[in-house]
């Protein structure tokens, strides 16, 4: 609450909503809570760039966060409430996971929770606040406490345990999915001891079986966004990519108010934040110092994640990239490469938790049984000042969201309509694509179909429609209302005289297939005869 204040204090009226992507995450959650207990097997079939197929394919499903919040939106709970909890939610049960994961490894509540303190709330996170699935990383420490497990080797439990954890953070994210594919390969190729060679046949077997529990439940999950690379061409181009690449720069780049202030606000702009704090770069350097980085297999694999992602942050600035996005279907689909440098992140607070590991031996290193709870006692003043440095460091609130008051009771009507296919008007595109944003964020009151609709990505067939219909209330886009069976359309009316003029406004009442239903707070509807 504190990383993310002032939300807490009003859950229901503010937002990030100045971000259109935001408004999409919003939907996507109760698309995902209204759609699952109707017909789940429609799951892909959303209602926005209707007639489209497959829409929620294009962009994220974050079917984890919408399941956590489900309940709470079955309730009654409006889907922007819900979006806040879950931002707040996905924080403490990603510092949560990591602490326990560290502890466990560690044998230091310490290092746990300085850990989880540097994992949770890092500069890349923490300007994230539109994207949900940013927050929602628990997941990835439970991952790599189960891949130990099966490398150790463990039971064939262990192997059921990874496939769950790497299913259920696979399901918050696509670009997630990439991430922990990518990190788990590594992570087990930096310790070819535990599953190379005679006498490993259990922990390979365990392996084997992880990935294929994993692909058959994530097969129904990733067959849409097949689809539509196949059929729309839905990948990224490798210019594309490079737009989005960090370089060193990015590296230097936090919205903590400490540092932002004295110095990080010179490399800010229009770059990704993946500066990891001074107390986190020291504690991880001491990790690597003493040599645990490099013994420790655990630490060792953290090490080769952050490796690995800090690497690939650069796209095709590192050689070899762009052979991998030509060949690897899963990295076609990563536009932005910067963020990548997540895995670095991560691996910095793992590292960090062991470098306070290795701090707190050598201070209880021959320490007598009478000078323990002295000790003991400073030693715990040393851990809340590592933990108030970490969070100094990365705090940046109060964090700046927006007013929201409601959607406009006009979509409850539509809602109680049968059959309703619906237009909204100015029809945005181009370079104001993502303002049809609040259209989509209106949705939520009805799930009728729309026409209208914002993702990462637009169809040929979107962008056909969206120049005929930009022409609104032309015949030709009357026509083109009708051909895809439009039954109502509703005009924003300070918006359509900034799109089209007055002149453009008052075409709409000229036009006898367009019937006036109601006006209510500058929005008007109509049904499309």
């Amino acid at each position: 609450m504190l990383h993310s204040w002032p939300l807490a204090s009003d859950v229901s009226h503010l937002s990030r909503f100045d971000n259109d992507d935001a408004e999409l995450n919003t939907w996507a959650i109760a698309w995902v809570a209204h759609i699952l207990p109707r017909a789940p097997l429609q799951l892909f079939e959303a209602p926005i760039f209707y007639p489209d197929a497959h829409t929620l394919a294009y962009s994220e499903h974050l079917l984890v966060p919408a399941l956590l919040g489900a309940p709470l939106l079955w309730m009654g709970v409006s889907p922007p409430a819900v979006h806040n909890v879950l931002i707040i939610l996905g924080l403490a049960l990603s510092g949560w996971a990591m602490c326990l994961v560290m502890q466990r490894w560690t044998g230091s509540t310490a290092a746990g929770v300085i850990a989880g303190l540097l994992y949770a709330f890092n500069a890349h996170v923490l300007t994230r606040f539109p994207h949900l699935q940013a927050q929602h990383v628990e997941f990835f420490p439970l991952l790599l406490y189960a891949l130990d497990r099966v490398l150790a080797p463990g039971r064939r439990r262990d192997a059921a345990w990874l496939a769950g954890a790497f299913v259920l953070q696979a399901l918050c994210s696509n670009y997630l999915l990439v991430f922990i594919t990518f990190a788990a390969v590594v992570a087990a190729a930096v310790r070819p001891a535990d599953w190379w060679g005679a006498g490993r046949r259990e922990v390979q077997l365990g392996l084997l079986m992880a990935a294929a529990i994993a692909a058959v439940v994530l097969a129904p999950f990733l067959w849409p966004y097949y689809v539509l690379s196949r059929d729309q061409g839905m990948v990224r181009s490798i210019e594309e990519v490079a737009a989005y690449s960090a370089g060193w720069r990015d590296y230097l780049v936090t919205a903590g108010r400490l540092h932002y202030a004295w110095w990080s606000h010179n490399f800010y702009e229009s770059r990704t934040a993946l500066f990891p704090g001074v107390a986190a770069i020291t504690l991880a350097g001491g990790a690597l110092v003493s040599g645990t980085a490099f013994r420790d297999p655990r630490a060792r694999m953290a090490l080769a994640i952050g490796a690995l992602g800090v690497a690939l942050s650069f796209g095709p600035g590192l050689p070899g990239y762009t052979w991998l996005h030509q060949h690897l279907p899963l990295l076609s689909g990563i536009r932005n490469a910067a963020r990548w440098g997540w895995l670095g992140l991560a691996s910095v607070s793992m590292l960090a938790g062991y470098g306070v590991a290795g701090l707190e031996r050598v201070w209880f290193r021959s320490t007598a049984v009478a000078d323990r709870p002295r000790r003991s006692r400073t030693w715990l003043a040393v851990c809340l000042v590592l933990g108030l440095m970490a969070t100094a460091e990365a705090i940046r609130t109060p964090v700046g969201f927006t007013p929201f008051t409601r959607i406009a009771p006009i979509y409850d009507r539509l809602a109680a309509e049968p059959d309703v296919v619906l237009a909204e008007f100015p029809f945005y595109s181009g370079n104001t694509f993502n303002q049809n944003g609040r259209y989509v964020l209106n949705n939520t009151r009805s799930f009728r179909p729309l026409v209208n609709g914002y993702s990462g990505f637009q169809s040929s067939a979107y962008r056909q429609r969206a120049r005929t219909l930009g022409s609104f209330p032309s015949a030709e886009a009357m026509a083109e209302l009708k051909a895809i069976g439009v039954t109502h359309a509703v005009v924003h009316v300070d918006d359509m005289v900034k799109w089209a003029g007055r002149d453009g406004l008052a075409r709409i009442e000229q036009v006898a297939d367009l019937e006036l239903v109601t006006e209510e707070d500058g929005i008007r509807l109509y049904r499309v005869r």
